[in-house]
């Protein structure tokens, strides 16, 4: 054997056992796909557009994962399409997780989930696993947004005038109940303790339409309604839809000379549509939710919960840990931020508790006895507006 080609020979030998001895390439991380259902348009600056976001979220920080969507799952703009055929056509595409964001999908999430059983399903709102109706591929996620609708209670409060408050709800539920009750009992404090007034003279009327947003020919129109409310004497107008027709008729009211403010609800950027009269925004920020969850799926560690997620009081803005939010609008006075300040300091520290008795419903009936301190159940299913509050319960 020549000297050379033993020299080859151990080259050869040596990078093979190098190569054997190398960790083996692990293969690529598949990707993972998950689906939205939205129940109005993926840019409503409202409510759907708030999961929109969420979802990209998600896609921006967790690598390889990819979301596909439909909106405007509503009889209006879908009559012949339900939440079945949605959920069939995104698990045909590879969803592993689909998020159905309204309380009216409800039971339509159940049966499909029943269907897929290897499919996790996130019903946004829902209680079915606090009460356990639901399948065991079913998780139920909401935000407390109890305290970003005190927040605005408060800053109308702070705002009005005419010491009226007018409300544009959507349809009547146990939810819409309780947050339209939060935002009076916030106005409320916020009205004795800054203002000096009695709470007693504080006017909120509340006027469903219906719906979560304008359905003509279905639904009362909020575009009507929000100048109703105005002509009542309401300064304040404050969303409870997932639209924005409450900001921006107060807007046009404003551009004509009169004083009114408003507070819109669900998105963060929902001031833009009339800044010059907005106090601020309550606003979901579903996003971390979302990743918590796509990563427990995509993990093998998802377990089926009840979720009622609070702000993060250290910084209810932070959008990578507070489920609920509170974006101050350019029409809210450095006076009025800085009493702000105070009352989400109480909210924080629990030295302001405003769900504590005696609190009556609507009918007179008793909903908190003295010094009983509401517990979430209570919240969570109220059966009425407070008393006081005007407007109907049912």
């Amino acid at each position: 054997m020549s000297k050379r080609f033993a020299i080859a020979s151990i080259v050869v030998i040596f990078v093979l056992v190098l190569t054997a001895c190398a960790p083996a390439t692990p293969p690529p991380e598949e990707e993972f796909v998950f689906g939205v259902i939205l129940v109005g348009p993926y840019n409503d600056h409202g409510w759907s557009e708030a999961h929109y976001t969420a979802a990209q979220y998600v896609v921006e920080n967790l690598p390889n994962t990819r979301f596909i969507y439909l909106d405007k799952l509503n009889p209006a703009d879908r009559p012949e399409t339900t939440l079945e055929q949605a959920v069939d056509d995104m698990v045909a595409q590879g969803a592993r997780l689909i998020f159905t964001t309204s309380d009216d999908f409800k039971e339509d999430t159940d049966r499909a989930a029943r269907k897929y059983p290897d499919v996790v399903f996130v019903h946004i709102s829902g209680d079915h696993v606090l009460t356990g109706q639901a399948p065991p591929n079913v998780d139920n996620y909401m935000g407390k947004m109890e305290y970003g609708k005190m927040i605005a209670g408060c800053a109308a409060a702070l705002a009005t005038e005419t010491g009226t408050i007018g409300y544009v709800g959507p349809l009547i539920n146990e939810e819409t109940r309780r947050l339209a009750s939060s935002v009076y009992l916030g106005a409320r404090y916020c009205y004795e303790h800054f203002r000096g007034q009695d709470p007693d003279d504080l006017r909120m009327i509340v006027t469903w339409i219906g719906f979560w947003f304008n359905i003509p020919g279905v639904t009362l129109d909020p575009t009507e309604v929000s100048n109703d409310l105005i002509n009542e004497g309401a300064d304040v107008l404050i969303s409870g839809i997932d639209t924005t027709e409450a900001i921006v008729v107060a807007g046009q009211r404003a551009s004509r000379g009169e004083r009114v403010f408003a507070i819109p609800y669900d998105y963060e950027g929902a001031c833009a549509e009339a800044p010059e009269v907005c106090l601020g925004v309550p606003y979901f920020n579903w996003g971390p939710g979302y990743l918590e969850r796509v990563q427990a799926v995509r993990d093998g560690t998802w377990q089926p919960r009840f979720t009622w997620a609070p702000p993060d009081w250290n910084d209810i803005n932070n959008r990578d840990t507070s489920a609920v939010g509170f974006e101050r609008g350019p029409a809210l006075t450095a006076e009025w931020s800085a009493q702000l300040d105070q009352f989400i300091a109480g909210l924080a520290d629990g030295s302001i508790n405003l769900f504590v008795g005696p609190l009556n419903y609507q009918d007179g009936t008793p909903f908190l006895g003295p010094g009983e301190v509401a517990t979430d159940e209570q919240i969570w299913y109220m059966q009425q507006l407070l008393e006081g509050m005007e407007g109907p319960s049912q």
